[in-house]
């Protein structure tokens, strides 16, 4: 090649990189632009985790990118400190602590919006049934209020044995890595509160916002001691979604003893509470709340996505 051309070709790639550098650096330390407030609910949004419950642990949070996206439109959004491994009751009374402390804080907060995955949704049932003043409304995602078949089947092998000693260490290790400086971990007492004779006993003690029929829709609000309460759910029906996510193996393997479809964990059915916006989205257990590190469907529903425009919901409804 001419050297003359060479050096030409050469001068005007440096001068294109150095371009492309000076624009990316110069959008990187643009402002960051107000939020639309499309997010901005009335009560702030308490987000409720599910088993193996974590705030963040290495700069991984339990809602990868769910918080940054609500708050970056302008929600104000908390994230419960509660027992990775133990029962409802217990966490829910962590919960309650939790949202007594931020009100003791900012005496302009009255109500929380409670949005939960997993067993944060039992959990802030709990939360409602006994300290309704705390609460706007509940949103639950891949809740199992009807029980989960994974706990029967361990549920007669875990109780004081190897397994429940593994199983509540695991727990106390990830609330230390976590930082949440909560206790209690029991993995017996959250298996048993799955099961089938478990959840019967749960259900009758804190039955508002459930179905009252089998795969029904449940009320959309409920009043308990004068407060109302606005109520939601919504789940997933693929348990398999997404091939590089090494927990997709695991929930379609667990799906496999659903007689239904589910998202691994939790059947459809099972997931209903309150207004079911919908039970078959294309999300398994863990896309719900964009894990592993947002690897989801790559054609279907952007996770996030349904936390943005729910929150919007929460904000349309004065919540």
């Amino acid at each position: 090649m001419n050297k003359h051309l060479k050096t030409l070709i050469t001068t005007t790639a440096s001068a294109a990189s150095l371009a492309l550098t000076m624009q990316v650096n110069a959008m990187s330390s643009a402002p960051t632009p107000p939020p639309t407030g499309f997010t901005e609910t009335k009560n702030p949004i308490m987000l409720v985790q599910g088993v193996l419950a974590f705030d963040s642990i290495a700069g991984v949070d339990y809602w990868y990118g769910i918080a940054d996206e609500l708050e970056s439109e302008g929600a104000t959004v908390y994230t419960a400190h509660i027992s990775a491994v133990s029962d409802s009751e217990v966490r829910g009374e962590q919960v309650i602590a939790e949202l007594e402390n931020i009100r003791a804080t900012d005496t302009s907060i009255n109500k929380f919006n409670l949005v939960a995955h997993s067993q944060g949704g039992l959990t802030s049932r709990y939360v409602m049934s006994v300290r309704p003043d705390l609460v706007a409304s509940v949103t639950t995602m891949g809740s199992p209020h009807q029980g989960a078949p994974i706990a029967d089947l361990l549920n007669g092998q875990i109780n004081g044995g190897i397994i429940n000693t593994v199983s509540t260490a695991a727990g106390a290790l990830i609330d230390m890595l976590s930082g949440d400086g909560t206790t209690g971990s029991d993995a017996g007492a959250l298996i048993y509160e799955f099961s089938t004779t478990g959840i019967e006993v749960f259900n009758a003690k804190y039955p508002a916002g459930l179905p009252a029929s089998e795969c029904g829709q449940g009320p959309a609000s409920v009043s308990i001691n004068g407060n109302n309460i606005n109520l939601y759910s919504w789940g997933g029906g693929d348990s398999f979604t997404n091939s590089l996510d090494p927990l997709d193996y695991m929930f379609s393997t667990v799906g496999l003893l659903q007689s239904g479809s589910s998202d691994g964990i939790t059947g459809s059915c099972s997931s209903h509470f309150g207004t079911v916006i919908r039970d078959d989205y294309d999300l398994n257990h863990g896309d719900l709340i964009n894990q592993t590190l947002g690897l989801s469907s790559i054609f279907g529903t952007d996770p996030v996505s349904l936390y943005r425009t729910h929150a919007n919901r929460l904000k349309n409804a004065g919540l």
